[in-house]
């Protein structure tokens, strides 16, 4: 034996799953709303997850290692990011980021169904590959990271494998600039049937932690200030045609017009005689960092306690 290792049992193999479209919404939050302004690091992840597992399972965290890591989200065609500023860029700098954690990727194509962006199957294919991969690997601990009910049915057969499970999950509600109120709610149902919740939303706020290097870890540190625009420029000649665009209003209720302007985490969608805000939080099967100023949308008025109107369930139309 190596001198000062403990020995205290064979090694725990962890197996991780991610919810992409879950994660973004989280790392959004934190990045845009949260006093950390700052995205989740997946690295700093990996290392949280395996201290939480070493002392879940009383066991030193050089005995939990994290053997398989997987990230399922739909995703844009290479033709139509193309058409959206950098966002091939930029996801090009993600994929480099999980494959030098060694997450293995997994996009099926975001669909166009009835003029709608939808992102279809990723949830099954999601749950079929952690099913497949514990059977084969025999995992010791399988890491879900979201909020989804719909995850309950993989649990249940997680669990009839003896597979120990650890949901990691936020909690959080917050209010806008303009006064709008947001909230992300784990199911309870999920809850119930893992082996181990991991509230992260408490743990980041914990007072007693702030100086915790693990947890100061799960960001990504902040870089020097410098201008990194998400897209291009939108030049004022390709809006002469949105301007003189009518607002539609569909049979069934909703309302379809543009994105007139973007700020960070949320905007205004042209819809006379005041422009509408909507939240990025409100977009359905979308990346608020892929919207451009001209966006064609779908979307709902909702009215405020304030009696303000807001734009909510925001589709974003095919050009």
């Amino acid at each position: 034996m190596f001198p000062n290792m403990p020995n205290n049992g064979p090694l725990t193999r962890i197996g991780v799953f991610y919810d992409g479209n879950y994660f973004l919404h989280v790392s959004n939050y934190y990045h845009y709303v949260h006093e950390r302004h700052s995205r989740i690091s997946i690295g700093g992840l990996h290392e949280f997850i395996r201290h939480e597992v070493g002392q879940a399972e009383s066991k030193d965290v050089r005995h939990c290692q994290i053997v398989d890591a997987h990230y399922f989200r739909g995703r844009l065609s290479a033709s139509e990011a193309s058409q959206r500023g950098n966002l091939l860029y930029y996801e090009r700098v993600f994929d480099d980021i999980l494959m030098g954690e060694g997450v293995v990727t997994h996009y099926l194509p975001i669909k166009i169904i009835n003029g709608r962006r939808q992102e279809k199957g990723i949830d099954v294919w999601f749950a079929l590959e952690a099913y497949e991969l514990t059977v084969l690997k025999k995992f010791d601990i399988v890491v879900i990271v979201s909020s989804d009910s719909d995850y309950v049915p993989l649990v249940r057969k997680l669990n009839a494998l003896g597979t120990r499970i650890m949901l990691i999950s936020w909690d959080f509600e917050y209010t806008d600039e303009e006064g709008h109120r947001y909230s992300t709610r784990t199911s309870q149902e999920l809850l119930e049937e893992v082996t181990y919740t991991v509230p992260m939303h408490e743990i980041i706020d914990n007072r007693a932690r702030r100086n915790d290097p693990v947890i100061n870890r799960l960001f990504v540190p902040k870089a020097p200030d410098k201008d990194h625009a998400r897209r291009a420029p939108v030049r004022p000649s390709d809006l002469v045609n949105l301007a003189d665009m009518e607002i539609r209003q569909l049979d069934d209720g909703r309302f379809e017009s543009y994105i007139l302007s973007l700020k960070d985490g949320y905007g205004f969608i042209k819809y006379p005689p005041d422009n509408v805000f909507f939240h990025f939080s409100s977009l359905v099967d979308f990346d608020f960092n892929d919207l451009r100023v001209g966006d064609l949308v779908e979307f709902v008025l909702d009215t405020k306690e304030d009696g303000r109107l807001i734009a909510d369930e925001v589709v974003v139309l095919e050009e």
